[in-house]
């Protein structure tokens, strides 16, 4: 069974086509590498045996979408990562974003539309319920106005989808809602790539522990939590690319309840910087150079997942402890600065 995973070369991305390959399926990979490398293809093929079909397209270019579903009207499935995912870019280049996020998954989803039957997962984000009311989140908190462009190109992304749906039978679509991926294959063949300064707290702590960078900013000691420090849900990273090989089953077997589902995928359990911190420290063995600094804008205090609808009705569970996802992301980082 053929099965489409657009921007399949990045950190996620890569992961799952790994899962995808593990379970069967045959992949095609669409990438435009503007944010990914294709060396990544090694790494999957190391790990595999089976090199994944590897096609360069970017997807803001309709006519190359149309091409690519007429050379391959096999597809069952799409799981579609390719977006931009910057924070503080998409604020300050608003356009780039809704052009890149939300343009190329009309053009995928009005391919998707002309076939008899169509399994789709979109690579959604817990931002899109802003500073929840309550912890844990649940799927039906309230979706809050997006703090940033990126934000709100999933929020869109969400609408456009459920609205497809409602009017297209043949169509069955999975939201899945991440919070804050993490780690590398436990190969060490694939892993994290950020290209200039990280955005996410884990490769910057990895590369502050390996020299690359002098010291990590804590941004902001003043929240309302424990510690002070702000609190996020950490999954692995191949914990999470499976959620998305079990989800893409329960399409393809009609397992849904409605066509279009929505679902967190998180760790239920929240961890503040600073316990990230404690637990880089202790998988590393080194002392972390970091120094508190002001809050950044936009920044919420928590966010962390109740998982009760993925764990009992999708049938997934996340299986690795924060300090097992951070040693793979040392590992990664130790093997890519050699």
């Amino acid at each position: 069974m053929k099965i489409l995973v657009t921007g399949g070369l990045g950190f996620i991305g890569s992961h799952t086509v790994v899962e995808l390959q593990n379970e069967g399926f045959e992949v095609v990979v669409i990438d435009d590498c503007s944010n990914s490398s294709k060396d990544v293809l090694k790494g999957i093929t190391k790990i595999t045996g089976k090199a994944p079909l590897f096609e360069n397209i970017d997807l803001k270019e309709k006519d190359k979408v149309e091409d690519f579903f007429k050379r391959h009207q096999d597809i069952q499935g799409v799981i579609h990562f390719a977006a931009s995912k910057a924070v503080g870019e998409s604020v300050e280049k608003p356009l780039l974003y809704y052009e890149n996020n939300l343009g190329t998954l009309v053009y995928i989803l009005k391919e998707l539309v002309k076939k008899n039957k169509a399994s789709f997962i979109f690579s959604s984000s817990c931002t899109v319920y802003g500073q929840a009311d309550e912890m844990p989140i649940t799927e039906s908190a309230p979706i809050k106005p997006a703090e940033s462009p990126y934000g709100n190109t999933k929020q869109i992304g969400e609408e456009i989808i459920f609205d497809t749906c409602k009017v297209t039978p043949s169509l069955n679509a999975i939201a899945l809602r991440y919070f804050n991926p993490m780690g590398a294959h436990p190969s060490n063949e694939i892993g994290e790539l950020p290209t200039g300064v990280p955005q996410n707290l884990v490769p910057f702590i990895t590369q502050t522990g390996i020299g690359l960078r002098e010291q990590l900013s804590v941004f902001g000691d003043d929240y309302p939590t424990p510690d002070g420090t702000a609190v996020r849900d950490y999954i692995y990273v191949v914990d999470l690319a499976k959620a998305h090989v079990i989800a893409l089953k329960r399409l393809l077997e009609n397992r849904n309840v409605t066509n279009y589902e929505v679902f967190n995928v998180g760790t239920g359990k929240g961890s503040s910087v600073l316990e990230v911190i404690q637990s880089f420290e202790r998988v590393s063995g080194k002392k972390l150079n970091y120094k508190f600094v002001a809050r950044r804008a936009g920044d919420i205090t928590s966010a962390y997942a109740n998982t009760t609808k993925a764990n009992d009705d999708l049938g997934w569970k996340s299986e690795y402890t924060l300090d097992e996802a951070m040693k793979s992301a040392w590992n990664w980082e130790q093997k890519i600065r050699k």
